[in-house]
This record gives C-alpha cells, sequence and structure tokens, in this order.
C-alpha cells in the first residue's frame, strides 16, 4: 500500500487538508531543532566496496515540484529521501498536489496543473534548504495565492533579495523579515507580467525561480545567463513539455519559456547525487591502499568541476559504463588513492563546483604545493558563510591558509588535526571535516552532524561500511 507523507495528509479530498508536524506553530513560528549530534572521525586506511550515494537533490526538488503542476500522475525513482527534500514534498502537499511513496521506494504526484496551487493552511517548512524555498518561491509566484514561508535558523539567516527581486518585477508582493529573510509571506500575482531578467550574478537557484514563474504567467519570460549554471531546470522542463527554448547569443545564454502551457506528467529516474559523491571519492583519493567505486552518479557537464579539477590535481578517477538515463549524462567512479599537487581553480569553474569546495579544500590540505581557489563570493551567502567556516575548520586543524572576499589559498602538505570544527549547521561543512579526519594524523571532532540528514542521511553508515572510522561523541 503507498503511504502519504508522514505528518502530512494529502488535500483535494472532501474533509481532508494539511497536517503539519505539531512543533511548528503559525502563530509564533517556533520550530523544534534536531538533537545535536557531535562527531569524531579517526584515521582509516584502505577504503573499499561498491556504493551508492543518495539520489540527486537538485533534480529531487525539481522532479516533485514539476510533478506538483503537472496534468497526471508523476512517478520518480531514486528520489532523495532526505529532509530538505521531504519537506518540498509536504510543501507540494500543503499547496494542493498528491504526494506518497509506494512500498518499492517510488514516490507519486498527482499534480494540479500550471495554475492549480492554493493557498495552504498552514507555513511551509524548508528546514535548511535554500533550493527548496527559492524555486518554491518562483513556482508560487504567478498564482494567486498567499504563502507563508519559514525554515530552521541556518535557513532564516540567508538573504532571498536576489530571488524577490525579479519575482517583484513580475507583479508578485512580499513581506519579509528583516534583511529580506524568512520568515518570508508570499502574495502571487494576480496579474502576472513576463520579463525578460539578465542575472547579476550567476545563479541557477535564481534562473529557476524565474522561469518556473514564467510558467504560469502570458507570454514569454527570459532570463540571460552571462555564465552558465547547472542546467537541470532546462532539462527537466523539457521533459515535461513546457515551451522552452536555450540560445547563445553574445557570449551569453538566452532561457525562454512560454507561459500558460500545460505540463504531462513523466516517469523520471534519478540517478546519484555528484555533490553527495564527493564525500566518499575525495575520502578514498586521500585514505592510502584505497580503491572504491561509486555507481550511477550524474554526469552533467554543468555539475562536474569538482572531477576536473581532481584529474587537474593528479586524481586516479576513471568512468565506467557511462550512459544516459532520465535526460543526463550517467557513469560509475572508479577511485583509488593518490597523490594530488596544488593547483589553481579558475574563477569561470565556481559554478559547476560550487557546493564542492569545502571538500575540495580539504582535499588541497593533503596536496603537494598550494591551491589557489577564487570566484567564491557564492559562499558567503550558503548555508553558513562557507569560506569563512572553511578556512576556520582548516586553521584549527593545523592547515595554512590565506583568503580574500572571493579567494582562498590552502597550503598543502598534510593536516595534524585535533580540532573540533564548529560546522554553523552546515551538512557539507560536517561531512567534509569529518573526511578530513580520516587522514589527519589526529582525529578531527565537529561540534553537529544532526544536519548532514538534510541530504545524506546515511553518510556515517556508508562510509564506516568501506572502512572508515566515524563514531559519536555525548553532546557537551
Amino acid at each position: 500500500m503507498p503511504w502519504v507523507l508522514p505528518n502530512v495528509k494529502a488535500r483535494g479530498e472532501k474533509g481532508v487538508t494539511a497536517h503539519f508536524n505539531p512543533c511548528i506553530e503559525f502563530g509564533e513560528m517556533t520550530r523544534m531543532p534536531p538533537p545535536i549530534q557531535p562527531l569524531i572521525s579517526r584515521k582509516a586506511t584502505g577504503l573499499k566496496g561498491r556504493i551508492k550515494v543518495p539520489g540527486d537533490k537538485s533534480m529531487s526538488h525539481r522532479a516533485l515540484m514539476l510533478g506538483a503542476i503537472a496534468i497526471g500522475e508523476t512517478r520518480i525513482k531514486g528520489l532523495l529521501e532526505a529532509e530538505d527534500v521531504v519537506n518540498t514534498a509536504r510543501a507540494m502537499t500543503a499547496l494542493g498536489a498528491r504526494t506518497s511513496r509506494d512500498e518499492a521506494g517510488v514516490w507519486h504526484v498527482q499534480g494540479v496543473g500550471v495554475a492549480g496551487l492554493q493557498s495552504p493552511d498552514q507555513p511551509l517548512d524548508f528546514g535548511n534548504s535554500g533550493t527548496g524555498v527559492r524555486l518554491a518561491m518562483g513556482l508560487m509566484a504567478t498564482t494567486p495565492l498567499i504563502a507563508h514561508c519559514i525554515g530552521d535558523a541556518s535557513l532564516s539567516r540567508r538573504p532571498m533579495g536576489r530571488v524577490t527581486k525579479p519575482l517583484q518585477d513580475m507583479g508578485v508582493r512580499f513581506e519579509a523579515a528583516e534583511g529580506g529573510r524568512l520568515p518570508l509571506t508570499i502574495y502571487g500575482a494576480k496579474h502576472a507580467v513576463p520579463i525578460t531578467y539578465t542575472l547579476p550574478v550567476a545563479s541557477a537557484q535564481v534562473k529557476s525561480a524565474v522561469l518556473l514563474a514564467g510558467l504560469n504567467a502570458p507570454g514569454r519570460t527570459t532570463v540571460i545567463e552571462p555564465v552558465a549554471t547547472r542546467d537541470h531546470t532546462e532539462r527537466m522542463l523539457k521533459a515535461f513539455g513546457a515551451k522552452l527554448g536555450v540560445m547563445d547569443m553574445d557570449g551569453a545564454r538566452h532561457i525562454s519559456v512560454e507561459g500558460q502551457h500545460e505540463l504531462v506528467a513523466q516517469e523520471i529516474d534519478i540517478p546519484g547525487d555528484p555533490s553527495s559523491a564527493a564525500f566518499p571519492l575525495v575520502a578514498a583519493l586521500l585514505s592510502e591502499g584505497s580503491d572504491i567505486t561509486i555507481e550511477n552518479i550524474m554526469l552533467n557537464p554543468t555539475r562536474t568541476g569538482l572531477l576536473t579539477t581532481l584529474l587537474e590535481m593528479g586524481a586516479q578517477i576513471g568512468i565506467e559504463n557511462p550512459r544516459t538515463a532520465g535526460g543526463e549524462e550517467v557513469g560509475d567512479l572508479r577511485v583509488r588513492y593518490s597523490k594530488l599537487h596544488g593547483v589553481r581553480v579558475p574563477a569561470a569553474r565556481a559554478p559547476s563546483m560550487i557546493d564542492e569546495y569545502p571538500i575540495l579544500s580539504v582535499a588541497a590540505a593533503f596536496a603537494e604545493g598550494t591551491t589557489r581557489m577564487e570566484g567564491l563570493e557564492e559562499l558567503r551567502v550558503k548555508e553558513s558563510d562557507r569560506l569563512a567556516a572553511v578556512e576556520a575548520g582548516l586553521q584549527i586543524n593545523g592547515v595554512v591558509t590565506h583568503s580574500g572576499p572571493d579567494w582562498l589559498e590552502v597550503s598543502g602538505g598534510g593536516a595534524p588535526g585535533g580540532g573540533r570544527v564548529i560546522t554553523h549547521m552546515d551538512h557539507r561543512i560536517a561531512m567534509a571535516f569529518l573526511v578530513m579526519g580520516l587522514t589527519s594524523r589526529i582525529h578531527v571532532g565537529i561540534d553537529d552532524g544532526s544536519f548532514i540528514a538534510t541530504s545524506f542521511p546515511d553518510f556515517v553508515g556508508l562510509m564506516n561500511g568501506m572502512g572508515a572510522r566515524i563514531a559519536a561523541l555525548p553532546p557537551k
């Protein structure tokens, strides 16, 4: 029997309304954080095994959202069943779609059409997910509904102005906390206006929000992208039957969508997330005697910046069984222990690996020579100020670094370790420094690993299954 999302009943049936987690209260907007879980990792060698990482998070969010506004039932295999994505599924249910999962692990989404979203009865809680809330803001923008969006403490510190500015040009109104942050109320446009918008900075989230808003706006909405970013939204919109056009002109990509055309439900098979694969991949490169295979990884060219960089650093990474699945390039990665050397990572590569800089910085700490990473200004507004958090974590473990507003230099040669890293509720910071501890001379601890569940629920189990030594500590 299929089951409906925990704590959420599907809308649309007579007498049935959305039901949210009772620790969220609409009036006070209180939110119960997960229990703090300090973790520690110790030196390990000879990581072995064939592993699979969770489904791609970017595709998972988009599949749920487009399924929610398509006509018919969308079936999704390989969906990332982590907190960030489950929160998006709950939000789509609260907006009127019907979302369930069957015993085989396939997710079913009954869509309501591009103009069919409804005002939710309670706040939409996006937890830790910037992708979830920003794309959902675009999805809701051109439907005349009212929705209140909240998130955890980390998400509530992240600015939303990059998304609200173009959406306001389309007729949307927002009421937000100081600095344009969550909690935020969106008043969808009653008379939506299509726009042409040039991205001031490279951002797949802003691009996607505007394109999703364009689905229910009359006429043509266009995003001009001077620097190419990940293109999952464009690929998936085409798969769902959107009238989408992409062309290169004057050195920029012009992506246009014709609004008020219905989407058609699809069957989506989601491959493994390359951002999640980065952690066991680097662990194997750094741990002497390691030889692992990571199966079924998405190799979309807009997501392979880390692979390109690691290969330049001397990594032994082979792509086996290359194929196409769900409109995306896919392959298995064979990864063996390698002696790395420092490189310069150009700013132009940042959009294709923006989430991988924390783990690349750890790899750089064990490479011979200095690695310089440029174009990192986007890291200042991630789940934390990732640039500052990464540098602090490296320094407390004995690694020499230098940095500026948008660059970081890491001096290689190894990490003494022994530090306890402050993660700032950032899952990628947590996983990166647990990988460091597997190779450093002394163990490495992190203050809280509970937020790893937002993207990689079984990270510790998967890593220890290969031979890693990661363990829980009693909270202070």
